[in-house]
């Protein structure tokens, strides 16, 4: 199982990214939980400079933009070939 955590404070771009996330995942049935992680010093650990961010099962695939739906679906392709 895949572990997605958006990372943001619950602005507009950080809700868009969870959607998105959300989107792919059910689009590729994949057995993942999408978190999303609102406390500063939790997102902070992530070392990112800017929200949104993007983590899976614990790497960042993406901060500080809204990657498109086909980014995200790479990102999670990629993570479940490496698990």
């Amino acid at each position: 199982m895949l572990t997605i955590k958006v990372l943001g404070s619950g602005c507009a771009n950080c809700k868009r990214v969870e959607q998105i996330a959300k989107k792919v995942v059910a689009e590729l049935a994949v057995d993942a939980e999408v978190i999303k992680v609102t406390d500063y010093n939790d997102i902070m650990a992530y070392n990112i400079l800017s929200t949104p961010g993007l983590v899976i099962n614990e790497k960042v695939v993406s901060s500080g933009r809204i990657p498109t739906p086909a980014e995200v679906t790479t990102f999670v392709v990629n993570a479940l070939e490496a698990a």
